[in-house]
């Protein structure tokens, strides 16, 4: 039982992570990705020591035998887009819900060792009390957010009624490198970046105090291998994985505006269905339980990620 999955693993988040295994020692990492967002390229560096799968987490013949005997899987395979699931609410339930019950049913089924759930921060919707915990009623905004809700649901079940070893993880506001700007649903920050090189304005829906939790990618693989390694008692359960910061999206920009040394004023437009307002992690309890300690404070990561779009963009 030593092999290591990663759904999604051509993805942003998904191919840090393969690299972050690989470099704690994995052998060899198992990528379970349909590639239609995610890259190959973003695998380049790590090729020799990854066995691809091009294949659909919808399509349960073709993942199920893919997960016997899986030490470690990580399902991270979405379609993660608020504004997305709104237009396109289909495709979005489809790979959110059925993918995942198709993910937990097949390491289940296959006798996996864990399974690491990539939940989302956007469960707990809008609420008055800042920094967020665990134990907050969730209040999903949007098809995207219950969606992700449903599969910690769904992964807490498959520990209670199956068996079945897993822990679920909210992430917050994750960016870094390879983070694809070119899609209209991309995350703000590799917006940020696109327009921030080539010098023209970005746009910031609503009036940019809305504020975020930003967590640096590798912060968050990390804690994902953490969450696999942490004990038994931990099956079943949802842990925050923010930084614990926050950040208005104008303070955002007026920082990477300094950090090149430039001044552009953004343009505003009305703010988007299902945006939550403010968002910050509360994470003392995946600090207790599962050893969480992020390395880069959001400037670090800033920094750190405009140098790659740089070189790469």
């Amino acid at each position: 039982m030593n092999q290591t999955i990663v759904t999604g693993g051509a993805g942003f988040i998904g191919s840090a992570l393969v690299r972050a295994l690989l470099a704690d020692g994995a052998p060899r990492v198992s990528v379970i990705d349909n590639l239609n967002s995610g890259k190959l390229a973003n695998l380049e560096e790590v090729r020799d020591r990854v066995d691809f799968h091009q294949a659909d987490i919808r399509d349960y013949p073709a993942i199920a035998p893919l997960f016997q005997d899986a030490g470690r899987v990580f399902h991270l395979a979405a379609i993660p887009s608020v504004p997305r699931s709104i237009t396109e609410p289909v495709p979005s339930h489809e790979s959110n819900i059925d993918g995942t019950f198709n993910v937990l049913r097949a390491a289940c089924e296959g006798r996996a060792g864990r399974v690491v759930y990539a939940a989302s921060s956007s469960a707990y919707g809008d609420t008055e009390v800042l920094p967020k915990t665990e134990a907050m009623s969730p209040n999903p905004l949007s098809p995207y957010a219950l969606q992700k809700l449903v599969g910690e649901y769904y992964a807490s079940v498959f520990s209670k009624c199956y068996g079945l070893e897993t822990v679920s993880l909210r992430f917050f506001n994750v960016f870094g490198p390879r983070q694809d700007p070119s899609s209209p649903y991309s995350g703000v920050l590799s917006l940020f970046m696109k327009h921030l090189l080539a010098r023209t304005q970005p746009t910031i829906f609503g009036d940019g105090e809305q504020s975020r939790d930003f967590t640096y990618v590798e912060d968050v693989a990390a804690l994902c291998i953490k969450a696999a390694r942490a004990p038994a008692t931990v099956s079943g359960r949802v842990y925050n994985a923010g930084n614990g910061g926050r950040f208005t999206l104008n303070q955002t920009w007026s920082a990477l505006c300094a950090l090149d040394g430039v001044s552009i004023h953004p343009i505003f437009a009305g703010p988007r269905a299902g945006d939550v307002r403010h968002s910050q992690a509360d994470t003392a309890a995946a600090v207790r339980d599962l050893g969480h300690a992020p390395q880069f404070t959001f400037e670090d990561g800033l920094r750190r990620t405009l140098e790659w779009y740089r070189a790469n963009c």
